[in-house]
This record gives structure tokens, C-alpha cells and sequence, in this order.
């Protein structure tokens, strides 16, 4: 007890006596050397550090991205009548022998011929031609069992050319049936990758075909009408609803990328195949819609490029 005379000293700032606090319980770790239990503290409000650290090493590791495997041993395509090669050899029919994806033909050097060993064993074409988005759920189920190394797919151009813009699938739809499929893949199949084609540009396709006087007369039988038909007329009706199937395929594009994106086992192509400048050789000489041969090999060029990149083109 201090005597009545006697002042009491002033407090030190709170300051100088969280340091003094540090200084104190540090020294006190070194006297204790390496015997018994050494402490370590900080005064109050410099714990930032200390506590940021301790945080980091509670909270689990992020999972590190499953490295993109370029030679796949088995490769299975979905999609429509492009990767069936319709119209590609013959008038109205299927020809997948010179299929981008699984053909055998070694004039289109299709992508199973170009990464794989024995394509004839290890590749499946589950395509349909005339297949929408909503039919992918189903040929990826189909494609399941022949536990592929990569999936390739490549639909769209039949969500859009419809017999009226009216009739063309709604973007959130084209959207949701993709989902569905690749959680479908992933449940089964959950290391498999996935390669994504754009759909193609059928605006360009209008410009192209449009040319030729015999594609203009096979177009009047109702192929992509949404786009195709009247080829000729350029009032304001007609301008604007070939925009509305262009700007459908854009948003179709979109929600490829995006929900592709999402999945680090999958591969959108950048937009590659829509951006592609093809010329009436790439056109089927009996309908002047489909890809010809030559058509066939572009595709196969430009995913080929794709899959075996060291990183994906955003």
C-alpha cells in the first residue's frame, strides 16, 4: 500500500504495454529452452498473422485440376446427322465411314483415326441424324457402357433450323438439356472428358449456299427453313429473321461455353467451328447444307487441334 504522499505512476500507453506483454512472453520461450512446453504469444490486436495462419491450416487443400489427358485410347461422338456424315456421300442418307469424329475413310482422317492405335475397336458413333439437345441425355446413356476415354459432341444446328423461328428450342432449354447430360456422364463415367463443338454458323451457310442455283432449289424443299427458306428475299422481315436464327446460335454457343467451363474435364472448342470461314467445298453437293468430305476433314482438323493442345483456348 503506497503511503499518502507517495504518487502513483502513470499508466504506460496500451501500446507500450501490449509490447511489453510480447517482449515478456518471449523472453520467457527463450529461458525455457528446449525443456518442457515453450509459449509464444502476441498482445491484443497483433494477432492478424498468427491467426491467419492457423486459419489456412485448418481449411483443406483445394483439389488440384485433373491435367488434361491428349491421347485418349477410346473415343465415343454424340450428336446429329453432321457427325453421321449425312448427305456426305450419297443423296439422303448416313454415311459415318466418313464421319469427322469415328470415320474410317483416310481421305477425311477423322479424329478416332488420327489419336487412336485401333479405331475400329475402340470408337463408337452414337450420333442420330436429326438430333436436338434434348436427345444428348439419351446417347450419352448409350455411350456409357462403352466407358470411352472422351466423348465428343457436337449438336445444335436442328435446335435452330426448325420450320419457323417460332418452333426453334428456347436458349434455357438448349442449356438445361446439356447440363443434364454431362451429369449424367459424370455420374457414370467421372474421369472421362468431353470435347465440345460450337454449332456452326448457319447465317454463313445462307451466304455461302445462296450462290449456287441448284442448292436454292434443294432448299425449297424445307431444309432449315427458319434460315433457308426464300433464300433470295432481303426485305426487313426476312433480314431480321435470319438474325434471329443467328443470334439463337450465339446464345446456343454460350451456354456450351459457360456450362462446359464448369466442368474441368471438359473442352469447349473457343468457337472455332462457328467462326470457321467454309466455302461451298466444305458443302454437301446434294444438299448444299451438310459438310462434304472435305467439310468432314476440317472438322476433324480443327478438333484434333483442340484435344491435343497443352491448355484449353478459352
Amino acid at each position: 500500500m503506497r503511503g499518502t504522499h507517495e504518487r502513483a505512476q502513470p499508466r504506460a500507453p496500451r501500446r507500450e504495454r501490449r509490447g511489453r506483454t510480447v517482449a515478456a512472453l518471449v523472453a520467457g520461450a527463450v529461458l525455457a529452452g528446449t525443456g518442457g512446453v515453450v509459449w509464444f504469444a502476441v498482445g491484443e490486436g497483433d494477432d492478424g498473422p498468427a491467426r491467419g495462419a492457423a486459419e489456412a491450416s485448418r481449411r483443406p487443400s483445394p483439389k488440384p485440376t485433373p491435367q488434361w489427358d491428349t491421347s485418349p485410347r477410346s473415343i465415343a461422338a454424340l450428336g446429329d446427322s453432321i457427325t453421321r456424315g449425312f448427305d456426305a456421300c450419297g443423296v439422303l442418307t448416313d454415311c459415318p465411314e466418313v464421319s469427322w469424329a469415328t470415320g474410317t475413310d483416310p481421305g477425311v482422317g477423322s479424329l478416332a483415326q488420327r489419336m487412336l492405335k485401333n479405331p475400329g475397336r475402340s470408337s463408337w458413333n452414337h450420333a442420330r441424324s436429326g438430333a436436338r439437345m434434348d436427345d444428348l441425355p439419351r446417347q450419352v446413356s448409350a455411350a456409357v457402357s462403352d466407358r470411352p476415354d472422351l466423348v465428343t459432341v457436337m449438336v445444335g444446328a436442328n435446335d435452330a433450323c426448325r420450320d419457323s423461328t417460332d418452333l426453334m428450342t428456347p436458349a434455357a432449354d438448349f442449356r438445361s438439356d446439356f447440363e443434364k447430360a454431362l451429369r449424367t456422364l459424370r455420374r457414370a463415367l467421372p474421369k472421362t472428358q468431353v470435347y465440345v463443338a460450337s454449332v456452326p454458323d448457319l447465317k454463313r451457310l445462307w451466304s455461302e449456299g445462296r450462290q449456287n442455283p441448284f442448292g436454292k432449289q434443294v432448299w425449297k424443299l424445307g431444309i432449315c427453313a427458319s434460315m433457308l427458306s426464300e433464300p433470295d428475299a432481303l426485305d426487313k422481315a426476312s433480314v431480321a429473321r435470319r438474325q434471329q436464327v443467328y443470334d439463337r446460335v450465339v446464345a446456343y454457343n454460350s451456354a456450351l461455353k459457360e456450362v462446359c467451363g464448369k466442368d474441368p474435364r471438359c473442352r469447349y472448342d473457343g468457337g472455332e467451328v462457328f467462326r470457321y470461314r467454309f466455302s461451298g467445298k466444305q458443302l454437301s453437293p446434294w444438299d448444299w447444307f451438310h459438310p462434304s468430305k472435305n467439310g468432314q476433314e476440317r472438322l476433324a482438323e480443327m478438333a484434333y487441334r483442340r484435344i491435343t493442345a497443352k491448355e484449353p483456348v478459352a
